[in-house]
């Protein structure tokens, strides 16, 4: 085995090892909150030492933002597998990306009660909360693009601001996605709160 090939295969366990890692934050803080994390019982949930984690993640900060853009990662590869199914219209591209922020189920319920931790945490913590500034942004800059391709679809006025449309779509379904968190709303009749939203942007364009 060449020098090239030993250094990606040790690449890809170092970046396995930091999943496990992740993943076994990611269950303390679903079930305890995100206070109850320290770096010795993440290194026993995940079953490695601790010195093991403190080899991967610096700090417990590192370890954190590392696990806030695991859980961005895992929805943009389930919008991604969405998208594998054949080609799809911008509209029902925006609303794959928008259901992803209303927990439909057990896992999405899950990321969703990490993700309001870590926000929650970021009102005291100022790398976290540029952190999480730049995830919206990106995210809004999605929405803004596919809005635009959508205008030009004629799927949605070309009167619309995308701009302005991406956040008010975006914040809408945020705000859904909390509704269902804490029980205000069902999943279901969330998303058919989504889905009247966008037909009803839709029915202008025609």
């Amino acid at each position: 085995m060449g020098k090239g090939s030993r250094t990606r295969g040790l690449g890809a366990r170092h970046e396995e090892r930091r999943r496990q890692i992740a993943e076994a934050l990611l269950a303390i803080i679903d079930r305890h909150g995100l206070d109850a994390v320290s770096l010795r019982d993440v290194a026993a949930e995940a079953e490695v030492s601790l010195g093991a984690v403190q080899h991967y993640f610096r700090s417990k900060d590192e370890m954190l933002l590392f696990a806030l853009d695991y859980i961005s990662e895992r929805g943009t590869e389930r919008i991604q597998r969405n998208l594998g199914q054949g080609e799809r219209p911008p509209r029902a591209i925006v609303r794959d990306i928008l259901a992803e922020l209303v927990p439909a189920d057990d896992q999405r319920r899950a990321e969703l009660r990490i993700a309001t931790a870590f926000t929650a945490r970021s009102l005291v913590s100022p790398n976290l909360a540029d952190h999480l500034r730049t995830g919206y942004a990106a995210l809004h800059d999605v929405l803004a693009l596919l809005i635009r391709h959508a205008q030009d679809a004629g799927e949605m006025p070309a009167a619309l601001d995308p701009e302005r449309t991406a956040a008010t779509l975006f914040a809408l379904a945020e705000g859904l996605g909390t509704h269902v968190l804490i029980g205000h709303r069902d999943p279901q009749g969330a998303l058919a709160i989504l889905d009247e939203h966008l037909d009803r942007l839709a029915a202008t364009a025609r």
